[in-house]
């Protein structure tokens, strides 16, 4: 039996875990649909990339030891090409009104599919979890109100995602709340400017919050050529930080020359790679290594890298 789930998995949180559960439960064969990038960001206000989304639901779903594949979605019905298989959709009590008109038009394609439905999962108030409600800062991924307060200086999902990332591996559920922090630095932050624009965006996303963290990657003359490395800083409300960085790399001779011409490392990466957008995609450090480290894997190495010296006791 081949069953289906779909949704946007924005932040990956109990309520579509609950939906993919069950899924994996009843199917011996697994789809599971994104919606696209155009398709999400009509409805929503901070998106998480494809990518990013692509790679939260795989990772859970390896988790299942069963056969699966995702496919990306353009509307509520999915491409005929995967849904003509599908025996059993899943859906949740929100979207089982689109969940019957898929279940119709499969109908009137000659196919007999079925509906499962899963009951929503609540935060802790009682009301809806929702991956609005994560972006806000409202809960954490499973619908705690009270979870560790952690700032972040930047709006940048791939940024965001990231700090969520590492915390919860020190601390469980954690909220993050994201803020348009100044770094008070250049546009293209070099040498030392670099981690003192990361020191800049967590002072300025404090806000009170238990901890702020702030990141700034920048490039750095060394070892005759030009090396991109990423900073970040961690501040707590006593005023403590704490610093670390990413594993540095080196840049091609072409957007070396632009650079150090005057353009952002962005903008040389546009001109030299112009069929790929490094702001939406793996960022440069994909593009450079031909997918094998991506942007929010590098920028987790950084916030780790900085959370160091707060894991580890003084004996």
């Amino acid at each position: 039996m081949i069953t289906a789930v779909a949704g946007t998995f924005n932040i990956l949180h109990e309520g579509h875990r609950a939906l993919i559960d069950r899924a994996f439960s009843i199917g011996d064969e697994v789809y599971i649909g994104i919606t696209s990038d155009a398709m999400a960001s009509a409805s929503r206000r901070m998106l998480n990339s494809y990518y990013i989304r692509e790679k939260a639901v795989k990772d859970y779903a390896l988790t299942k030891n069963k056969a699966f594949r995702i496919f990306s979605i353009d509307d509520i019905y999915g491409p005929d090409k995967m849904m003509d298989h599908v025996d059993v959709l899943v859906v949740s009590e929100e979207t089982l009104k689109n969940g019957e008109e898929v279940v119709r038009r499969a109908k009137e394609r000659g196919r007999d599919m079925g509906l499962s439905v899963v009951g929503l999962v609540k935060k802790k108030d009682g009301s809806k979890l929702s991956s609005t409600d994560i972006v806000n800062g409202i809960c954490s991924r499973n619908g705690d109100t009270e979870a560790i307060d952690i700032a972040v200086g930047s709006l940048n999902p791939v940024k965001i995602e990231a700090v969520r990332s590492v915390m919860e591996r020190i601390y469980g559920q954690v909220r993050i709340f994201a803020y348009d922090a100044l770094s008070e630095v250049p546009e293209q932050p070099f040498g030392e400017q670099t981690p003192q624009g990361a020191k800049n965006r967590a002072k300025n996303a404090i806000h009170g919050h238990t901890l702020s963290v702030g990141i700034e990657a920048g490039v750095f003359e060394m070892l005759d050529s030009l090396y991109d490395i990423q900073y970040c800083a961690v501040l707590d409300k006593d005023g403590r930080y704490t610093v670390g960085t990413g594993s540095g790399f080196r840049y091609p001779d072409r957007v070396i020359e632009l650079v150090r011409g005057g353009m952002t490392v962005g903008d040389a990466m546009k001109k030299v790679y112009s069929g790929d957008n490094p702001g939406k995609s793996q960022g440069a450090i994909g593009i450079l290594s031909k997918g094998l480290l991506d942007r929010k894997s590098l920028t987790e190495q950084s916030v780790l890298a900085a959370m160091i010296p707060r894991i580890w006791s003084e004996r």
